[in-house]
């Protein structure tokens, strides 16, 4: 096939890429004007999110992967930020979209990112595909996230909205800052630990969007995580077990307030007990399912 990725750098974009040339496909990286020239994998395509513009070389593409986003984590939420959260987002889906829509010969899927975010601080409750959205920032950003992408559904093109939990990989993403405190002796549980954290190893999230694009029968909304999600004072057990590290010091959750404000609330001690219903009904096998594999499997070398 031949794909079509914006955020093509990030973390998951950089992986799937590798995956999908090592698979045979043809990858073509949506960049925008002024951007650095890539690595060998795939080939660059002009892309320019404020004009809707699309390269000539996107003509005959068969799959789109949208991954575009600023990090959610990076910086505090200051209006100005939150604005930046939300535009890299949905702004960039909807132009995405109509770009699509100029193609005369449409690609036939869309693979879009979102988030477990949507179903919001939930406390115990089983969430899964079929389950209502929250209604905080994190919710509110990726319902309008995921509804500019289901528009390219009137175009004839299937839809997958790929709701990622946290992503562990040493390469980067949240595992590498959740390790750091347990590597200076300082590690332990986020608040009361009761939360749930619903995680995806880096290796399983790419072959889930390998399998989304090549399965005419996925479509809609799919959990990209794992099938044993994990409260926070579980995560901080292996972790800690992993690294060889006491878990001693648990960081009270107005002290994280006071240092991350809204963003604390959202990240760290929201509760998502998230499962992939639909993975399952297709008897998916994850690659690490449980949590100490994963660890195991990171952490190695």
């Amino acid at each position: 096939m031949k794909i079509l990725i914006t955020g093509s750098t990030g973390l998951v974009g950089t992986a799937l890429t590798q995956d999908l040339q090592r698979a045979g496909h043809t990858v073509c990286r949506l960049v925008r004007p002024g951007t650095s020239p890539g690595n060998s994998h795939g080939f660059d395509v002009n892309w320019n999110p404020a004009t809707g513009e699309l390269g000539g070389a996107a003509v005959g593409a068969d799959a789109v992967v949208n991954l575009a986003g600023a990090s959610i984590a990076d910086k505090r939420w200051t209006p100005q930020r939150k604005s930046v959260l939300r535009s890299s987002r949905v702004d960039t889906t909807r132009a995405l979209v109509q770009a699509l829509a100029k193609m005369s010969a449409r690609p036939r899927v869309l693979v879009s990112a979102s988030a477990t975010g949507i179903y919001g601080n939930r406390g115990d409750e089983t969430l899964t595909e079929a389950s209502q959205p929250g209604t905080d920032f994190l919710s509110e950003i990726a319902k309008e996230w995921e509804s500019e992408a289901l528009k390219a559904e009137a175009l004839g093109i299937r839809v997958v909205r790929a709701r990622f939990g946290v992503i562990l990989s040493k390469q980067g993403g949240a595992l590498p800052q959740m390790m750091r405190p347990f590597q200076f002796g300082i590690g332990g549980k986020i608040g009361t630990g009761k939360q749930w954290l619903s995680w995806i190893t880096l290796a399983d999230a790419v072959a889930i969007l390998g399998l989304a694009l090549e399965n005419a029968n996925i479509a809609g909304a799919l959990n990209v995580v794992s099938p044993q999600p994990v409260t926070n004072a579980e995560f901080t057990k292996f972790l800690a077990a992993a690294v060889h590290r006491p878990e001693l010091f648990p960081a009270p959750a107005f002290a994280l307030r006071l240092l991350f404000g809204e963003m604390a609330d959202a990240l760290l001690l929201s509760s998502q007990r998230v499962l992939p219903a639909q993975l399952q009904k297709l008897s998916h096998q994850f690659q690490h399912p449980d949590l100490p594999t994963a660890l195991a499997a990171n952490l190695s070398s």
